[in-house]
């Protein structure tokens, strides 16, 4: 089969590889006819990420077909359509009884001190071959597969398998009181979508905060207010401007670890601040109120330097981070993806290309490349 293969820093191939097969009862094989380019994959792209290992596939937004199934995978058949979520878990552990599906203990990677195993992500996450490929094997089928309708490609349901969850999961942990406010920082497409979330579940005010010009209008359309990075001085200023001069109630770091070097460095220097791959999360810490509450959703994945937790103390701010915990989610967001898409999942994927088209899928949605926002690989 073809498959998107990592091979070094901004050096991805679409390459023939062997064809995944059962390997375990709980395996099955799922044809895939939807993936996705999520920005954590750009952290791989740009090698911000140790572990990484020439010759390993990328991707963990998949959706497909089954085609076979382990003896113990009872409630799925070949034929079913299904979503995989990018996290793979056992269900039947104390996470997962949790809620806490992505520290599952039964693919935790103890030796690391890491949690469960992901799809297409690096070898401190299992090593598990990803899914922008024409094939994958998925690992505890009995639990993780998504049962969806059948019908045409259909991007609603691909965004099960990390978008949405994700999304879900960031307004939840925000716990916004009645008519409080969110402020949601980097509106690529979890920021896009937990801005749509927060609105669909009543949050009295959302702002999103980004400096592209498409993401901004995108968010717009939506009925999100925004602040423009680009003509202000002092962002973390501009949202207690917005929000009555104390700060929001909440606020959602959907960034990370910035991908995107080079222009975040350029706005840095503009804004006089040092050149720093945690100022979003700096910002996001001085845009929230005094008692407020900070998500961190974007990937953080080395060590902060000089943690300011005298300022989370004084400020009394609750934090709240991870990933997401796909299936604790899915029943809440399922609903909402009927054919009146209250949360306009149709217009995220603003790129759709062909497996094959996937180097250029890689750097356009890196480089902002004609109003990229989501890149969906599709046959």
């Amino acid at each position: 089969m073809r498959a998107v293969v990592w091979h070094g820093t901004e050096d991805v191939r679409v390459e023939e590889v062997p064809d995944p097969k059962i390997e375990e009862p709980t395996d099955a094989v799922v044809r895939i006819t939807s993936t996705a380019i999520c920005g954590s994959d750009l952290h791989l792209y740009g090698h911000n990420v140790i572990g990484m290992k020439s010759g390993d596939i990328l991707g963990h937004e998949p959706m497909g077909v089954v085609e076979e199934v382990g003896p113990e995978v009872v409630q799925l058949a070949p034929g079913d359509r299904v979503v995989i979520p990018f996290s793979i878990s056992y269900g039947r552990c104390f996470m997962c009884r949790s809620g806490l599906q992505s520290q599952c203990e039964t693919t935790q990677n103890r030796e690391l001190d890491k949690g469960g195993s992901l799809f297409g992500y690096t070898h401190l996450y299992g090593g598990v071959p990803g899914g922008q490929a024409e094939y994958l094997r998925v690992p505890q089928a009995h639990y993780g597969p998504i049962k969806v309708p059948q019908g045409p490609p259909d991007v609603r349901y691909l965004f099960l398998s990390d978008v949405l969850p994700t999304a879900w999961q960031s307004v939840a942990y925000a716990e916004v009181p009645p008519g409080g406010s969110l402020v949601v920082w980097g509106l690529g497409p979890v920021g896009q979508m937990t801005a749509r979330v927060a609105r669909q579940l009543g949050t009295g005010r959302v702002i999103g905060v980004d400096q592209v010009p498409e993401r901004l209008e995108l968010a717009r359309r939506h009925g999100v207010d925004t602040i423009d990075l680009r003509e202000i001085d002092d962002p973390a200023e501009a949202v207690r401007q917005a929000t009555g001069g104390r700060g929001a109630d909440a606020v959602v770091d959907a960034v990370g670890m910035e991908a995107d070097g080079v222009r975040l460095e350029r706005l840095l220097q503009r804004l006089k601040l040092k050149p720093d791959r945690f100022a979003a999360l700096h910002a996001c810490m001085d845009s929230v109120r005094r008692g407020g509450t900070l998500v961190i959703t974007g990937v953080y994945v080395a060590a902060m330097p000089l943690f300011p937790l005298g300022g989370l103390f004084d400020k009394q701010i609750t934090a709240r981070m991870g990933q997401a915990n796909v299936h604790r989610w899915v029943d809440q967001i399922l609903p909402l993806l009927g054919d009146d898409d209250p949360l306009g999942t149709q217009d995220l994927a603003t790129h759709r290309l062909r497996p094959g088209e996937a180097p250029y899928g890689y750097t356009s949605f890196r480089d902002k490349r004609e109003g990229a926002v989501k890149v969906v690989l599709r046959p």
